[in-house]
């Protein structure tokens, strides 16, 4: 797809995320939008664009690659599962950041709405301006330290709640599903210990 059109599709969910901000139809709470990954490369074509969406759920309840309860009604009801963007779930009680979300920018959250500059900015291939400093090595290595306390955690209780559903009646490929997100997550992290 065309850079402009990549835009479009972070702003068109930008929209979407003021929509549905004051809804009680939802059960998830997204409370804000980051520019991240190859949106914050050089413009280019792309096949997707990689967003991170923090949620009002407890940072535990979101671990890496992780999928928040709520969140596939949510996406479906915004479209994002009929854009080429690809979420990244993450706590906001936890920061944004970690090793591959790496100097994230705010494009919309439920405080400030949306940040026209930023998207001005990624149109016209300027983010780097707008982009936080690197974190310093020892707060580097806190957060992945943090992070992958989170994520061991997740997987234990996914391989847990796999387990007691392994043998009874009914589809497995949700609790299958859930652990092998976990399980991806936790060795991700794993890999990025410095």
């Amino acid at each position: 797809m065309k850079w402009s059109r990549a835009i479009h599709h972070v702003e068109t969910l930008a929209q979407a995320c003021t929509e549905t901000m004051g809804s009680s139809i939802y059960s998830l709470r997204v409370t804000g939008l980051w520019a991240a990954g190859d949106l914050l490369e050089p413009p280019q074509d792309r096949d997707w664009v990689r967003v991170a969406l923090t949620v009002d759920q407890p940072a535990a309840d979101v671990p890496w690659f992780g999928v928040p309860r709520g969140s596939q009604h949510w996406a479906n009801a915004v479209r994002l599962t009929k854009n080429p963007v690809t979420p990244w779930w993450r706590s906001v009680h936890a920061p944004v950041w970690n090793h591959r979300i790496v100097r994230p920018v705010l494009v919309w959250d439920s405080a400030g709405g949306i940040r026209e500059e930023v998207l001005e900015a990624l149109r016209d291939g300027r983010i780097e301006e707008l982009r936080p400093p690197a974190p310093g090595d020892d707060e580097y290595r806190e957060r992945v330290r943090a992070e992958l306390a989170v994520s061991l955690a997740a997987l234990r209780a996914s391989t847990e709640a796999y387990d007691r559903r392994r043998w009874s009646p009914g589809k497995l490929e949700p609790v299958a599903d859930e652990l092998w997100r976990a399980s991806d997550g936790y060795l991700d992290v794993l890999a990025a210990q410095p």
